[in-house]
């Protein structure tokens, strides 16, 4: 009996299961990564005329690269960042101070040896910061949005399923007609207002980062 159960509740699970989800899991691409497709071509003028510069004009000059909504471009991430920092202080302060009582008078019980003081205080303080990041490889993505300044707006995202872990790359900014290659690439330092994330999941991510309890830990500890 509680095999038939567990068995019906496995079928209703994979009935729920969106058609979507498919061998991958649930993964959607975020909306503000979402490709952008070329729209439909508007309806020729009725002017009798064979060319129609509203289905697509390009130069012969700009080749097949990327001008249109829709038309994909890739982007060759060349991220290469480092910075450094030091900073050291060092003070030193000493005095000191006797005073020799009187050999006759109500206070010559005093010895020479009694009445002296002295004081120091010293600090040396040093600090230093390193930081480099490098991002390297390749990824393509669409046109979303064309500027009359000659500018367009690109956007894109990768889902990559590893052994053991996902990994997932977007990227979108501000790029430059001029900029675009004969092949249709682009260096990720020339993309403007970029936004470039690459971040992963799965056992590997999971396994390189503390437990819950240590976070929890980490974030109480007054040292």
């Amino acid at each position: 009996m509680a095999r038939r159960i567990l068995l019906g509740l496995a079928a209703a699970a994979l009935v729920a299961q969106p058609a979507s989800a498919g061998l991958f899991g649930r993964k959607q691409p975020k909306a503000d990564y979402a490709p952008v497709y070329a729209p439909p071509p508007p309806p020729p003028p009725a002017n009798g005329a064979i060319f129609q510069a509203a289905n697509g004009y390009a130069p012969l000059t700009s080749g097949q690269r990327a001008a249109m909504v829709g038309d994909v471009l890739t982007i060759v991430l060349v991220e290469r960042t480092q910075a450094s920092k030091s900073a050291a202080s060092s003070t030193d302060r000493s005095g000191d101070i006797g005073l020799t009582p009187p050999s006759t008078g109500p206070l010559s019980f005093f010895k020479p040896s009694d009445v002296a003081a002295s004081g120091g205080a010293s600090f040396d303080g040093k600090g230093a910061a390193t930081q480099s990041n490098a991002l390297s490889g390749e990824i393509s993505v669409t046109i979303a949005a064309v500027y009359p300044n000659g500018t367009y707006l690109v956007r894109g995202e990768k889902l990559l399923t590893l052994n053991r872990g996902d990994e997932t790359i977007r990227i979108s900014g501000l790029v430059r007609a001029a900029d675009i290659s004969v092949d249709n690439r682009v260096l990720s330092t020339r993309v403007a207002d970029a936004r470039i994330a690459y971040a992963g999941k799965g056992d590997v991510a999971r396994a390189s980062k503390p437990g819950w309890l240590s976070h929890f830990f980490s974030i109480v500890s007054p040292f």
